[in-house]
């Protein structure tokens, strides 16, 4: 695959090749639901607004009332980055407002199976991938593809990655970023260390970094998905991409040699990991890092909400995980992208499909950028002119790349995610010593729930 030079070119290339064999919507076929999504009573409950001023809409008159937003942009710079937003949107169109319920990004992500079936708002944040088609298929969203045939500077791949069984459009995309390994300049240039290249580049790094009294790499998995990124990073380097979508897909035997090098691998990476990482967030771990405590930390680029906007922000820049074979090479990485959907019976549809409009194009997306410099706007015609360096390397990292994937959460089944993943690899930090016997539990239940 030629790497992609343009935005649309690496949004392209998100879609897994055919050659791969590989089928985001069988996937999906005869899926059961989301099994781990567990209601937390009234926990959701307050993003359904009973007061809204709407009403019922066939989204074919004029908008106006009141659109209720559930978001999951529940830290600092999300939520004011959403608020900032959705201002902007009620100042451009008398007679409407938006009333944002923002929830816990963990506790919506959990319950939002749950929260789709009950009283849910009219527009949602979610993210593109398996979870979007899961609930499209599901029947819990709404077809938005009335917005897409007037929306501009969206790529055709956008377009499919937005696309669910039935040839529709449920979502509408806003910012994307990806994961790499994110460090402090300033730390480098005091202690002079040099950008790794490989795996044993790392490690050195890591064993010098402790020498100075650093935390070689901050970690954090309380929240049970920061830790799904290192397992995607390390099999991306050790199996290769063609291998990691098709692992993701059923495909392939988790109890195998492959997926056992890979937790063996990362094994030998754990000393060098802040210890205790169950019990700290990945917001704990950030901070660590923005306080010069700890050298490095594999996360997505969302990690710049923990630092102030400013030198601080400046300070902050990212490289590639290392290469751990050089026959697979390290040009595969991952860069999740971020959106909205619309539930399946909005109360006010006319006004939920005009906001929708709204967060797909250039001006919504500005604003959100410009709130939230750790993202990278979808839109092909929103300003890039005011990015910050973050930002614009961010851009260029991507484009650079010869395979993108989502996510491990975003790129499988979520109930497989949710309810075998998570504690597999939980149970794998906090004892990594019976790799065959993790794999071979991993298997078993995948055979359970891919077969459902």
């Amino acid at each position: 695959m030629p790497r992609p030079s343009t935005q649309a070119e690496y949004l392209a290339s998100l879609v897994p090749p055919s050659a791969a064999g590989f089928s985001r919507r069988s996937m999906l076929k005869g899926a059961l639901g989301v099994g781990s999504l567990l209601a937390v009573p009234g926990a959701l409950a307050a993003c359904s607004s009973s007061g809204s001023s709407s009403g019922t809409s066939t989204g074919g008159g004029a908008a106006t009332g009141t659109v209720t937003l559930g978001s999951n942009g529940s830290d600092a710079v999300p939520k004011a980055a959403t608020q900032s937003v959705m201002d902007n949107f009620s100042k451009s169109n008398s007679g409407l407002s938006v009333k944002i319920n923002t929830i816990d990004h963990n506790t919506f992500q959990e319950n939002i199976n749950n929260y789709l079936q009950g009283s849910p708002d009219d527009v949602f944040t979610w993210f593109s991938g398996y979870r979007m088609r899961f609930f499209a298929d599901k029947g819990l969203a709404s077809d938005v593809s009335s917005v897409w045939s007037n929306l501009g500077g969206m790529s055709d791949a956008l377009k499919k990655a937005s696309t669910a069984d039935d040839g529709k459009q449920y979502f509408v995309p806003s910012t994307y970023y990806p994961w790499a390994v994110f460090y402090r300049k300033s730390v480098f240039a005091d202690k002079g260390y040099q950008i790794p290249k490989t795996l044993d580049d790392l490690k050195t790094l890591g064993a010098q970094m402790q020498k100075d009294s650093l935390i070689p790499i901050a970690f954090g998995d309380k929240d049970g998905w920061p830790a799904m990124g290192t397992f995607d990073q390390l099999n991306l380097r050790i199996n290769g991409y063609d291998y990691h979508v098709s692992l993701m897909a059923g495909k392939e035997d988790w109890s195998g040699p492959k997926v056992q090098k890979v937790f063996d691998t990362w094994k030998g990476l754990l000393p060098i990991h802040q210890t205790d990482s169950l019990g700290r967030t990945w917001q704990e771990a950030a901070q660590s890092l923005q306080q010069k405590k700890s050298g490095m930390y594999v996360l997505g680029a969302f990690v710049a909400q923990q630092f102030t906007k400013g030198a601080e922000q400046d300070d902050l820049d990212f490289f590639n995980f290392p290469e751990v074979d050089s026959a697979i090479g390290s040009d595969a990485i991952e860069a999740p992208i971020d959106g909205y959907m619309m539930s399946k019976r909005p109360k006010n549809q006319d006004g939920a499909l005009k906001l929708l409009g709204y967060l797909g194009s250039p001006d919504a997306q500005n604003i959100a950028v410009k709130a939230d410099p750790s993202v990278i706007a979808t839109n092909d015609k929103a300003d890039q002119s005011a990015y910050t360096a973050l930002q614009k390397k961010s851009v260029e990292f991507v484009k650079a790349a010869k395979s993108i994937a989502q996510f491990m959460d975003r790129d499988t089944r979520p109930d497989f995610a949710s309810t075998v993943m998570i504690p597999a690899i939980q149970s794998f930090i906090k004892s990594p010593d019976d790799i065959a016997g993790l794999t071979k539990s991993i298997q078993q239940q995948k055979l359970s729930i891919f077969t459902s």
